[in-house]
């Protein structure tokens, strides 16, 4: 007789074993946690079972100093994820092969994907000219987001040169600093491949003043009617143009409060969630910030890419 199977392959006893399990770390996280507390009371489990009380803290904390410069908690995790990216980098190609398997297969595919990616946004020869920063922003991105979702990542301790009790390790994410820095970032290559690909034919997107020049001129020899109409219309184009020039500072700050309120957000949630019922009522919500994660490195390196292919592309199908 064959042996009966219960849910993805595996039998039924063993499915039965795992439900059992998930249910009896559930019931004993929600008994142990407060809102188990106020509907029966301290039945008295262990304290180790309990987690305690969230303490959010916005601003990043100082864990050491380094020649006197402050080094918090983010900064650490920046390293961490650097680290990770440079290794998993050497790792695939120290020893290459023309059929990949394993993890070269995975980063391989992941690559490729990006590339794909920036090509149908920004055609063959753009794409391949935007990809290194599109591809760094989104793996530094994403790769923050999931290490901080590891367990024990904020719930190591130390005590610092002060005397306070910090967090070892916090997600990057969730200091508004490093979105600040991505965004900057992001507002400094879109300019620099403006300029590079336009020269300074670019700036004419923000200083349009020709119209405005010419209207004076006409106004000059005596061409009321039409320096009137010059005026006003060089006027608008003057105000258009402020407008553009605003809109590149503003998307600084739209960015960097974009990633920085996701993440912290999902943060604040996850904290929540496993410290009202400990245990596994947060796994589904850890699932939900794997993909938050992966959206909001999609969406920044995204705006990023098309914002790029906008500043190259716009100016010179306004010239024709």
């Amino acid at each position: 007789m064959s042996k009966r199977r219960g849910c993805l392959g595996l039998s039924l006893p063993l499915v039965i074993g795992i439900v059992v399990v998930f249910l009896v770390l559930f019931v004993v996280g929600f008994i142990s946690g407060p809102l188990g507390q106020s509907l029966f009371g301290d039945v008295g489990l262990p304290d180790w079972i309990k987690v305690p009380r969230p303490n959010p803290q916005l601003p990043a904390e100082t864990v050491f100093h380094l020649f006197g410069f402050p080094i918090t908690n983010s900064i650490i995790a920046t390293w961490i994820t650097m680290v990770i990216l440079v290794g998993v980098s050497f790792l695939v190609s120290r020893r290459m092969k023309i059929v990949p398997k394993g993890l070269q297969n995975l980063v391989e595919y992941a690559i490729e994907a990006l590339f794909n990616f920036c090509k149908r946004v920004a055609g063959d020869e753009n794409g391949r000219r935007f990809f290194p920063v599109v591809a760094t922003i989104f793996l530094f991105v994403v790769f923050n987001s999931w290490l901080s979702l590891l367990p024990g990542f904020g719930s190591i301790s130390i005590v610092n040169a002060e005397g306070h009790h910090v967090e070892l390790l916090r997600g990057a994410n969730t200091d508004i600093n490093m979105p600040l820095a991505l965004a900057l970032v992001s507002f400094v290559f879109i300019e620099f491949y403006g300029l590079k690909m336009l020269g300074f034919g670019y700036i004419g997107k923000f200083v349009r003043a020709k119209q405005f020049v010419k209207g004076l001129g006409q106004l000059v020899r005596g061409k009321i009617k039409s320096g009137l109409g010059g005026l006003f219309f060089g006027a608008i184009d003057i105000f258009v143009g402020t407008l553009e020039a605003m809109s590149e500072f503003i998307r600084v700050v739209s960015f960097t409060f974009r990633l920085f309120g996701n993440m912290t957000a999902g943060e604040i949630l996850l904290l929540v969630t496993a410290f009202l019922v400990p245990w596994v009522f947060a796994m589904p919500f850890y699932g939900l910030e794997l993909l938050v994660g992966f959206v909001q490195a999609l969406i920044f390196s995204g705006l990023t890419l098309v914002f790029m292919t906008v500043a190259v592309a716009s100016h010179g199908e306004e010239g024709h």
